[in-house]
């Protein structure tokens, strides 16, 4: 495998070569990050750097996804967008709404392989780690569109900022902001199949140095199975102040309610498979920046309420449970950074992180002999400390060198020293060519370590190594932009669980291997001023294959503006996705075709309407749960 990786280098290396054996001296332009907007040539970004930096200078691949591309999908979650937009990214679903959590739920979050169900992938709301503090992977339920202004995928490792669980990439979820004067009030009402409703209103204001916004949402749909049902409640709110030009004050708090049902797989329906999940997050940050130095100083803390009933499955035998699961798990943590310029084309960043996760869980009897008491699974919180430097250095115009080291510490582990480095080349033709190693880890989390068997309180971190090439190029004046990245994943003492080799039953184990590889490439092209296409691709080979991260993932799109009217169109491709692994594997392959449109009626009024899967297509994406076929949403969207 690493030799057919080499030769994948190889080849791309004379394309490179080629290129510039033919070039002339034009002069050097930025790669835009989103690559679907090639006008955007200089993209700034925060995700892969603490400050905000033209992603032409970073050596890791960073893709972005705008405000304006989140609200024309008209989805109330964001991660509908992302699984479209980025390539080696995908993420699970059952139904035409919500993900749950526990038994059935889908929402896992999967990139290059590696997944955030399992703790290997990390979602950020402003730079802020989001993983419950039990399970260690995200909540999807919880990035709601309201609250973004942006998105931005990191796809490798981010280790050195992040720290644990980043080990494969991140999410980084970049909070809204009224950034022009005045008062702005948005309502979005949506209904659609099954009984389906959307709406979501939002107030912005900005007057002189102070800043707001608060939202609030309403979701719910019966779902296309019975006993499918799904409702979420949510909320933001946003404060800021600019206390002088250089130093800024910012807050902000989240929470997202849900009531979710699942139905099990078809094969064998469950009965009363219901939960009742809170999460909350607020974070308080003071920022400053001046021209040759900026940082910030954050607060950040996020929770979680579990009400579980696991239900029960009749054609089997089985009797209503006898317990609920609960649990009350937080994170909280203090960031610190500080990134100075002390000479042209430097860039130093100092940080400093302080994590502390856990939590409680336990079973409550409702019934039986137990009825009445409790039981507890695990009642415990751990500690992470860090520091970080990252230094950045432009040698003239045609180069950038980054290198950066993480120290970190955990409370019960030890210490784990996480180097990356990467260089950035700027050629002539619009030409970035960059090249990159990194490490990435992931500490055990407390399920494994403390929770139900095959725990395993001796775990020790796992570990990785990323190496990428990219490559990416503006043609016709900025008309159309492409680019292809090749990576190379070695990971070592990955958590499985096998035989216990000291006695009977199963145990948690450091035995795991990551060998994966692949090819990730996208293109978009402006025709003219109505019309714009894109498409990405990314090809994924694992030696040890893993559910919900397809082999072929493909998706090509087109936009037509014109007058009052916006309408896009785009088709995904799907091919040899895991849906179970083993000795039993199931793969999948389908293709989905979807449609939005929407018509500006005046100054406040909107039309939309979304179609979804309208090819009627048959397919899983999780084992047993047959996901809908066509199914439209419409609404109106006013603005005062």
């Amino acid at each position: 495998m690493r030799t057919r990786f080499l030769l994948l280098f190889s080849m791309m290396a004379g394309i490179i070569s080629a290129q510039i054996d033919n070039t002339d001296n034009n002069s050097l332009l930025a790669l835009a990050g989103n690559p679907a907007d090639p006008i955007h040539i200089n993209e700034v970004v925060v995700t892969g750097t603490r400050n905000e930096t033209d992603v032409r200078h970073l050596p890791l691949t960073v893709s972005v996804i705008d405000r304006e591309e989140i609200e024309q999908s008209m989805q109330p979650s964001v991660l509908p967008v992302i699984t479209q937009q980025v390539p080696g990214l995908f993420v699970t679903s059952r139904g035409i709404m919500g993900y749950g959590v526990s038994g059935g739920a889908a929402g896992n979050i999967s990139l290059r392989g590696l997944s955030g169900g399992s703790g290997r992938l990390m979602v950020l709301i402003d730079g802020h780690p989001q993983y419950a503090g039990i399970f260690g992977h995200p909540i999807s339920d919880a990035y709601q569109s309201l609250m973004t202004e942006r998105v931005e995928v990191l796809r490798g490792p981010a280790s050195v900022l992040y720290g644990s669980n980043a080990m494969g990439g991140v999410v980084n979820i970049v909070t809204r902001r009224m950034h022009e004067e005045g008062v702005k009030t948005n309502v979005n009402l949506g209904y659609g199949s099954f009984n389906t409703l959307q709406s979501e209103v939002t107030n912005r204001i900005k007057k002189g140095k102070f800043s707001s916004l608060i939202s609030g949402s309403y979701n719910r749909t019966d779902g296309h199975r019975k006993d499918m049902g799904f409702e979420q409640y949510g909320g933001y709110a946003k404060l800021g102040y600019e206390v002088t030009r250089n130093w800024n004050l910012r807050g902000d708090v989240n929470v997202t309610h849900f009531n979710a049902s699942y139905p099990g797989p078809v094969s064998a329906p469950l009965l009363e498979g219901d939960q009742r999940i809170t999460r909350g997050m607020t974070s308080f940050a003071v920022e400053n920046k001046y021209e040759k130095t900026s940082g910030a100083a954050s607060f950040f803390y996020n929770w979680g309420n579990h009400w579980i009933n696991d239900g029960y499955t009749p054609s089997l035998g089985e009797s209503p449970q006898e317990s609920r699961f609960l649990s009350f798990d937080n994170m909280l943590g203090l960031s610190l950074y500080q990134s100075t310029r002390f000479f042209p084309g430097n860039r130093i960043t100092f940080g400093f992180d302080w994590f502390r996760y856990g939590g409680h869980a336990w079973n409550k009897f409702v019934s039986g002999e137990k009825a009445g008491t409790t039981s507890d699974l695990v009642d415990k919180h751990e500690d992470e400390l860090a520091g970080y430097v990252d230094f950045r250095q432009n040698i003239q115009q045609w180069l950038t060198l980054d290198a950066g080291v993480r120290i970190d510490h955990h409370s019960r582990i030890g210490t784990e020293w996480v180097p990356q480095a990467g260089l950035s080349f700027h050629l002539p033709r619009t030409i970035e060519l960059k090249a990159s190693a990194a490490k990435g880890f992931r500490y055990p989390i407390l399920r494994e370590m403390y929770m139900f068997p095959p725990q395993n309180p001796n775990l020790k971190p796992e570990s990785m190594w990323s190496y990428e090439l990219a490559f990416a190029q503006h043609l016709l004046d900025n008309r159309i932009a492409y680019g292809i990245n090749l990576f190379y994943i070695d990971g070592k003492n990955l958590i499985v669980t096998l035989p216990n080799p000291n006695g009977t039953g199963m145990l948690n184990q450091n035995t795991g291997k990551i060998d994966n590889c692949g090819v990730e490439a996208e293109v978009s092209y402006r025709i003219d001023s109505h019309w714009s296409v894109e498409a990405n691709y990314s090809y994924l080979h694992m030696e040890n294959p893993v559910v919900g991260a397809p082999a072929h993932k493909l998706y090509a799109g087109a936009q037509y503006t014109h007058k009052r009217w916006t309408v896009s169109t785009g088709v995904q491709y799907i091919d040899n996705l895991y849906t179970t692994v083993g000795s039993n594997s199931q793969t999948e392959e389908f293709v989905l075709w979807n449609l939005n449109a929407s018509f500006r009626v005046n100054r406040w009024l909107g039309l939309w309407a979304r179609g979804e899967n309208l090819l009627a297509q048959r397919y899983e994406i999780n084992a047993g749960y047959p996901m809908p076929k066509a199914t439209v949403m419409a609404g109106v969207n006013l603005n005062f």
